[in-house]
């Protein structure tokens, strides 16, 4: 009789450099920039969209090292929830670990969502529920199968999406200086109607903030660490390429599109997941006289969203299961199976995904989209506090007498950088309402939503569990440091 295996005691190392390279990667490519570029441009002009993405692009750059630098010195699956109890409260790290977990378990739902409509580009009359019922099946799939399941399966997803912005710029180049596509077109758009800003200071703001949606996922890297083969050496590897992926797959491709597409192009104020034929690299592509874009550009996206969708599966796993560990989550999601996969974290977040996703079914899916605009703003409080946690980290790692030079990994412009990130955050947070037009209470209400909830967890925790900031002194900088 064969011998059922035992559970395992912990997470289990799983991820190699390459891994971990290609899920920094991958959270930074993704709908944001093969859809919502196009819209942005639209909004703010080609020079609009270039400032606004340069500017949120540059945030995330100090955002990720100050994770790189948390991440290296201590790697764990907990990530900021760890990070934001050790450093500031027990009841800030409650409260941003919940909110985390919830902005992921409904990243997944939107996903699926996503998923149904791009493949209705192939079949328009198959079922919905039966396709998110299916992603819902291999997302789980390879997150049960083991942690190497999930690094592997993103490993592929990265590159498909890297080869395609990679070849997006090759025709963008050539076809900017006239060598493919026609004449040469110079700068010709960002000249139109006098100039390259469009839709003066709030049209700025609105993009400002699809920037930010745009670039959210890169902070995963911070939860892989807590699984990855050699944190010391790879984490520091993949933090130190941001920059350069920042400039070179967001910044340059929106310049492309700017230079190539006119902001007045009636499809782009289209973008969105309901049409692949308005993507810009669609159009980018058409207009170079490639005539299989279409269809390249729609399994180039459903592999982005099937990506996101399985990062957000994985991160608010290990979230929740870190969370069980410190006892401020049901015990019985720190379970393990045989393969070092919390297995129960899982089953319950991707249940709270589907059910998320079922409230679609339901009249004309109201509640599903005040979920999704709620989850987007919790994103931008996972930023504010790797920049608060980071900033609390450095200043209670030099109050004990400790030496900078002892840190594996350095973020640089200390301490601009974290109060750069956290200025700028605020400001995407107050311009979520986008108060320059008609305004939408509805709307707004969902989006600010996530506010007065993350605080509500937070005092309360704070006055239940008598949860006070932790003195400088008093931060805990030896347990499990590795």
């Amino acid at each position: 009789m064969r011998r059922k295996k035992a559970p395992a005691t912990s997470l289990k190392p799983s991820f190699k450099a390459r891994h971990m390279t290609m899920i920094a990667l991958g959270g930074s490519i993704g709908t944001g920039l093969f859809l919502a570029s196009g819209g942005a441009i639209a909004a703010a002009g080609p020079g609009g969209a270039l400032l606004a993405y340069s500017a949120v692009g540059l945030m995330v750059y100090f955002l990720m090292t100050s994770l790189g630098e948390l991440a290296t010195y201590l790697p764990d699956s907990g990530s900021f929830s760890t990070y934001a109890t050790r450093f500031v409260s027990p009841a800030f790290g409650f409260a941003v670990g919940w909110n985390f977990w919830y902005n992921w378990a409904v990243t997944i739902a939107a996903e699926l969502a996503a998923a149904t409509v791009i493949i209705k580009f192939w079949f328009p009359d198959s079922p919905s529920f039966l396709w998110s019922l299916l992603f819902l099946g291999i997302m789980f799939g390879l997150n049960a199968l083991s942690a190497k399941g999930y690094g592997e399966s993103e490993y592929w997803f990265s590159i498909i999406k890297v080869v395609t912005v990679i070849i997006f710029l090759i025709v963008g180049v050539m076809m900017i200086f006239g060598i493919l596509g026609g004449e040469a077109v110079g700068f010709s758009n960002f000249n139109m109607d006098g100039g390259s800003m469009h839709g003066g200071f709030f049209a700025l703001v609105g993009v400002f903030m699809a920037a930010g949606f745009s670039f959210q996922g890169t902070e995963l890297i911070g939860v892989a660490a807590g699984e990855s083969e050699n944190p010391r050496q790879n984490v520091p590897r993949a933090i130190r390429q941001v920059f350069w992926r920042i400039l070179i797959f967001y910044i340059f491709a929106i310049l492309v599109i700017g230079l190539l597409i006119p902001y007045t192009h009636p499809s782009l104020l289209q973008s969105g997941v309901g049409d692949i034929g308005v993507s810009p690299f669609t159009l980018v592509f058409e207009k170079a006289g490639l005539a299989f874009a279409a269809s390249v550009m729609n399994a180039v996206i459903l592999s982005s969203v099937l990506s996101a969708g399985n990062s957000g599966m994985y991160a608010s796993t290990r979230v929740l299961y870190a969370m069980a560990k410190q006892g401020m989550a049901p015990k019985w999601l720190s379970r393990l199976n045989s393969r070092g996969v919390p297995i129960a974290a899982l089953i319950v977040t991707s249940s709270v995904g589907i059910l998320a996703f079922l409230a679609s079914f339901f009249g004309d899916g109201v509640v599903y989209i005040w979920l999704l605009n709620a989850s987007g703003m919790c994103g931008f409080i996972n930023w504010l506090a790797i920049a608060v946690s980071h900033y609390r980290f450095r200043k209670a790692y030099e109050a004990q007498g400790r030496d900078l030079k002892d840190l594996p990994f350095r973020a640089r412009w200390f301490p601009f950088g974290p109060i750069f990130a956290f200025l700028l955050c605020l400001v995407a947070i107050i311009g979520q309402g986008n108060f320059g037009g008609e305004t939408d209470w509805y709307t707004i209400f969902a989006t600010y939503f996530s506010i007065p909830l993350f605080l509500a967890i937070w005092f309360g925790y704070r006055l239940v569990k008598k949860s006070k900031i932790v003195p400088l002194q008093d931060c805990d900088l030896s347990t499990n440091i590795q």
